[in-house]
């Protein structure tokens, strides 16, 4: 057995220092607290504690709340925001452009950081807002047993949650949230929901006796388990009281209470996959951004004996090199995509690049309870015992449910019950006279009733229901023939359902129950109920590449039952016993080709995060209780529904309207558009910037002049920043929402040097045109600037259009926003040099003939794109 937690000693408990076991650790026996020594240690009595003691406590120990996560301020978002390492980037280079007086770059580039930090600063701020008012405490009044002094009497009354001190006396009923961690004094029938401690779906049995129940609940479905959280004596803040009352005094409030401290251990989260992906592209354009500089420097310096005047032209080949525009266009795509899944599908995303996470998700960790099933059994057959179908068990247990429910003054009935009255006839139910009843306890597992049949005068009928194994005992039948009943009963649970014998007797009207040398009637088994959308769901799920995997605290079988109804392919299960056994690299190779994990605990599910990581697996993780914490963050997107507890929400990365898979498809659908999107503009950007910056270095040492003039190339690049905008608005392809969007910096960068060497080829393609076209005298150097400036334009504009398509061509599609773009910045790569504008910028009109070559260098260039293009989609599909 686990030691019980410490009782305050009536002064504030220490924090324990956080860690991280890679393992579970064999927990160490140690002597459980009397009722008595609990009691001394808290300075309490079972009357209660008197209101001065009360108040003074309050003082002492603080109010009992729950540590809330506070919201970030506006200069807290805006700084986050600024930390982008592509932002960081962006910066460098305005700071180095007004280090050499270019100011026009620098204002460019600092204006862009800008709008980029105020655009993902308010779509957090929004997700905060509209998240703050979900955020609820476990519970907002308490029943309290308090005395005026100590000569009183105790009284009982209500008061706020948050004056609940260590001593105090309360009383519980069913429905009520267990607003503090309890020490049970005396209960009645009392079974708690711990769902959100410890994933259990099955109320688990508590009593006040000093040992723990026999770990079953009424259909005989074991609960056992190892650590605090099975002991029957205590109750936790976070669960609510299914049925049955109890009396308790608080040993732990506030921070100090078992919730606050799941809270507590949940430490920093690890970089999630678009972080890493990020912070891998990063690198590749600094390493870009630092060369480019000196090597035109010194290329300059040695071939053509220029010094620190090319400064700012290398200096605008760095920022040329460099998308600008990605930090806005990053932001812009993925708030646009959480604007639509909040007004359409009613999922809140708290974290912009979480959107671009869950698009990249290729297994979804799930819990059964309330996710796949609906937190509630219904009925799957009735058998006799021959193990066939009899509607006549059935009617018997819905009649032991029903006079339970009316004779022992229940205010509703347990789980259990409720699935039994939904699925038997109203007219069997009125069939009999209720006499009395003896509710179900967790000791004896079993309920009965005593019911007089209409016209039978001096004979009632005993109807008992519960564990098949305590209703086995008490009836008379020969060892063979119970042998051969506990095994249909034990096949039953094996299938991974609940199962309730039903017996009954025949006995003298005015004697008293006697639960033994019953008749055994038969068996009923219930299974849980399935989410109505889960199937269709998890079918939609599987379609777009993500496999879903079960970690539960439920029983294997019953999880592999529920895996089989929704069609959930069991490729294997893991319970926690064996995965306690495992390494870590071991545990990373069975994970991946696990389905169910089973009798988890929040470390459990942790550490199989983790490993599914390790293994190279983007991971999501939807979990509503506070068991579910520290996986949630761990994982590389943290999903809770709307109901979730204060804390989960609060620590979430998207939140559901409900427990719907089918809201998780859409925001996997809006998180691919949106990755799709950014990695387009990636590829196509940074392969055409890279290709003029080769042409840019070439030009310098074959040209006695500059290629190109620092402010044509700040133009350049505005025009090709506003042209780019457009991918944050385009459609993606069909077959886009299939697979992950994973934005993967080595093909990334296989891809630009590939394409950027192919668009290098073109521009040195343009520089013999220019040789032939631009006879100029005295000319040559404007003409050549405006020839340029209109090829790279147009370039851009090609590989825009060609690219953003594919092999898939234009068959079937509309032009989008990106051809709108493209064609307005071929029409300025036109138009602009013979235009007003284009003196002022040094650029002059250019002959015919330049035009017919160029559109030869282009359709060359168009078909070699093409063609590397369907050879790099057959060599690897998902780029």
């Amino acid at each position: 057995m686990s030691a019980e937690p410490p009782l305050p000693q009536l002064t504030p408990s220490p924090k324990a220092p956080e860690s991280t076991p890679t393992s579970t650790p064999v927990p160490v026996p140690t002597p459980v607290p009397t009722l008595l020594e609990v009691l001394r240690a808290l300075d309490a009595g079972p009357r209660g504690l008197t209101e001065g003691q009360a108040e003074e406590r309050l003082g002492r120990f603080g109010e009992n709340r729950v540590p809330a996560t506070r919201d970030p301020s506006w200069a807290r978002l805006l700084a986050r925001s600024a930390r982008d390492p592509f932002t960081a980037v962006l910066l460098c280079l305005g700071l180095v452009s007004a280090a050499v007086y270019a100011w026009g770059t620098a204002s460019v580039i600092l204006l862009l950081v800008a709008v980029s930090c105020v655009l993902r600063a308010s779509g957090e701020h929004r997700a905060d807002r509209s998240t703050a008012d979900l955020r609820r405490l476990v519970a907002t009044t308490v029943t309290v047993q308090r005395r005026a002094d100590e000569a009183s009497a105790p009284a009982t009354r209500e008061i706020p949650v948050e004056e609940l001190v260590p001593g105090d006396v309360v009383r519980l009923g069913p429905g009520d949230l267990v607003p503090a961690d309890v020490r049970l004094l005396r209960s009645t029938g009392l079974t708690v929901h711990q769902a959100a401690l410890t994933g259990e779906s099955a109320p688990v049995p508590k009593s006040a006796g000093e040992s723990d129940p026999a770990g079953t609940d009424p259909a005989g479905t074991d609960t056992a388990g190892t650590g605090v959280f099975q002991q029957s004596h205590l109750c936790f803040q976070g669960t609510g009281v299914a049925s049955g009352s109890a009396t308790a005094v608080v040993t732990a409030t506030g921070a100090d209470t078992r919730f606050a401290a799941a809270h507590r251990r949940t430490g920093k989260p690890p970089a999630t996959s678009f972080e890493r992906s990020v912070q891998g592209v990063s690198w590749i354009l600094i390493r870009f951004a630092l060369l480019t500089p000196p090597l035109v420097l010194m290329a300059n310096a040695a071939l053509r004996g220029r010094g620190l005047e090319t400064l700012p032209f290398a200096v605008a080949v760095a920022v040329g090199l460099t998308p600008e525009m990605l930090p806005v266009l990053v932001t812009t795509c993925l708030a646009r995509g959480a604007a639509l899944l909040a007004r359409t599908h009613d999922v809140i995303v708290r974290r912009l690049p979480a959107l671009h996470d869950i698009g990249a998700m290729d297994v979804l960790c799930v819990d059964k309870t309330g996710t796949l099933t609906q937190d509630r059994p219904v009925v799957d057959r009735a058998l006799n015992a021959e193990g066939q179908d009899d509607p006549e068990v059935l009617r018997w247990a819905a009649a032991a449910a029903w006079w339970s429910l009316q004779l022992a003054d229940l205010p509703t009935p347990d789980a259990l019950d409720e699935a039994l009255l939904t699925a038997a006839d109203e007219d069997a139910l009125m069939a009999y006279d209720g006499v009395t009843a003896l509710p179900f306890d967790p000791a004896r597992r079993l309920a009965t009733v005593v019911v007089r049949a209409p016209g039978r005068l001096g004979t009632h009928t005993l109807i008992t229901k519960g564990a098949a194994e305590a209703v086995l005992e008490r009836c008379s039948l020969p060892d063979e023939e119970r042998i051969r009943l506990r095994a249909l009963a034990e096949a039953q649970a094996a299938d991974g359902l609940r199962v309730l014998a039903v017996a009954t007797a025949e006995r003298p009207a005015g004697t008293r129950p006697h639960e033994r040398g019953l008749t055994f009637r038969g068996l009923v088994t219930l299974r849980d109920d399935l989410v109505p959308t889960a199937a269709e769901a998890l079918a939609g799920l599987a379609e777009r590449g993500v496999t879903v995997k079960v970690l539960t605290g439920d029983h294997p079988g019953t999880a592999v039952r529920t895996c089989r109804d929704l069609g959930i392919p069991v490729a294997g299960v893991l319970t926690a016993d064996r995965l306690d056994t495992l390494t870590d690299p071991e545990l990373t190779e069975l994970a991946s080709r696990t389905t169910v994990f089973a009798r988890c605990t929040p470390e459990h599910k942790t550490r199989i995060t983790r490993a599914l990581q390790t293994g190279g697996h983007t991971v999501g993780f939807l979990g509503d209780g506070v068991n579910d914490l520290p996986a949630l963050r761990t994982a590389d997107v943290g999903l809770a529904p709307r109901n979730a507890t204060g804390v989960t929400r609060d620590n979430a990365d998207l939140i559901l309207a409900g427990k719907d898979l089918t809201a998780i498809g859409h925001a996997i659908a809006a998180g691919r558009h949106a990755g799709g999107n950014i990695a387009s503009y990636l590829r196509i950007t940074l392969s055409s910037n890279l290709g003029n910056v080769i042409a840019m270095l070439s030009a310098g040492l074959l040209l006695p002049f500059l290629p190109m003039l620092p402010a044509q190339v700040l133009v350049q690049n505005l025009c090709f920043d506003a042209a780019q905008l457009a991918f944050a608005y385009d459609r993606p392809a069909p077959s886009a929402p299939r697979r992950p969007t994973v934005l993967e910096p080595r093909a990334l960068l296989r891809f630009i040097v590939g394409f950027g060497a192919l668009n290098a080829v073109a521009d040195l393609a343009t520089f013999g045109v220019l040789a032939l076209a631009l006879r100029g005298p005295g000319d040559d150097e404007a003409l050549f600037h405006s020839g340029w400036f209109t090829e790279n334009l147009l370039t851009q504009a090609v590989v825009m259009v060609l690219l953003s398509l594919g092999a898939r061509g234009t068959s079937g599609r509309r032009p989008g926003p990106v051809t709108w773009s493209a064609a307005a910045l071929a029409a300025t790569g036109l138009f602009l040099p013979m235009s007003a504008l284009g003196e002022p910028l040094g650029l002059s009109r250019l002959p015919g003939v330049y035009y017919g070559l160029l559109a030869a260098v282009l359709t060359l260039y168009a078909a070699g794109l093409m063609t590397a293009r369907a050879r790099q989609e057959r060599r690897s599909p998902v780029a």
